[in-house]
């Protein structure tokens, strides 16, 4: 069928009326939810979905299933790729109260004589609810008092596995993350994903980077969402305006320079290109902040822009802990070579 649209944002846009209650709809029809060549076409259509739409919850969405399936599906078996590729797929680590510290985490894995049973709970499942599957981290080891883990896909309709809306966390609609439960989940052996025991480094770990290389263009789509939104305003502060665009410019190149890093194999587990960028969205969040108090936008651009610098500030907080300890860590590495 011929649309006329050849631009796969417009054709999921002209299939879905309200992507706040149902982004997912009209997605598979417009190829959105194909598999992707790489990290940096997952990056530019996820920012490309924010500036289009004002929504960083739907870039989530779309971006978080992109990224669990080409990240912990490429470890693997040609059986379990068969089986889940172009499926909604989430990724369970972190647990209530303790985060994703691999010494604080609970869950485990006992092994049966057909494979295991998993029994815990998992904390901030990003995408669960609309999950077929949960890629669940669970101790199946301890070396030294050292636990080890080893990652399982866990169907959702596997005996034993519940899930409830995660409370306290209203921003970035409307992606959902999800409390799970499971309660001894019986799953066969060949469910085990990669290779046993190592998982929590071998996947874990590399993949906080990969999401925020990959978050950096969302960051991004929501920067040039928010400068449209003063195309209306009458106002005098062009340069101030302008400051901001080229702000804009070099965080993108920025980004730009680490997914190209990532798919090449480049990509140094530090970097601080990273943490540079981050530094810098925030600097720009607070012009942008400064620069709507001082001007006065017509209505619904105002709206449009608060909602955006709002996602924006819980983006940027998320996992605020790490990333101030990695730029405290960059700063004593300094510190040290002076």
């Amino acid at each position: 069928m011929n649309t006329g649209m050849s631009d796969p944002i417009d054709l999921w846009l002209s299939r879905c009326p309200d992507p706040v209650s149902d982004p997912l709809q009209g997605m598979r029809e417009a190829g959105l939810l194909d598999p992707v060549p790489d990290y940096a076409s997952i990056a530019r259509t996820k920012a490309a979905i924010v500036e289009r739409t004002g929504l960083l919850g739907v870039a989530s969405v779309w971006g978080g299933r992109h990224l669990v399936a080409r990240h912990f599906l490429s470890f693997g078996t040609d059986a379990q790729r068969a089986a889940w590729q172009g499926r909604a797929l989430a990724v369970a680590i972190s647990e209530p109260g303790v985060g994703a510290h691999p010494k604080l985490l609970t869950t485990r894995a006992e092994q049966t004589p057909s494979g295991y049973r998993i029994a815990g709970r998992k904390a901030w499942v990003t995408n669960g609810p609309s999950a077929d599957a949960i890629i669940v981290f669970a101790i199946t080891a301890e070396d030294a008092g050292r636990k080890r883990y080893s990652a399982f896909i866990v169907p959702r309709d596997t005996p034993g596995l519940s899930m409830e809306d995660m409370p306290g966390f209203h921003a970035l609609r409307p992606s959902r993350h999800c409390l799970l439960t499971l309660d001894t989940c019986p799953v066969p052996a060949d469910a085990m994903l990669g290779l046993p025991d190592s998982a929590y480094d071998r996947m874990a770990l590399p993949f906080r980077d990969v999401e925020d290389a990959v978050g950096t263009f969302g960051t991004l789509g929501a920067l040039r969402h928010a400068v449209t939104q003063f195309a209306g305003a009458d106002m005098q502060q062009t340069e101030d305006l302008g400051a901001i665009v080229a702000l804009t410019s070099v965080f993108a190149a920025g980004a730009e320079t680490v997914v190209t890093a990532l798919d090449a194999g480049r990509f140094r587990t530090g970097d601080a290109t990273l943490a540079g960028l981050r530094v810098l969205a925030i600097d720009v969040v607070v012009r942008l902040r400064a620069l709507a108090t001082a001007v006065a936008i017509p209505p619904p651009a105002a709206g449009l822009l608060q909602a955006i610098l709002s996602d924006l500030d819980a983006t940027l907080n998320i996992a605020r802990g790490p990333r101030l300890a990695r730029q405290a860590h960059l700063g004593a590495m300094a510190l040290r070579r002076s």
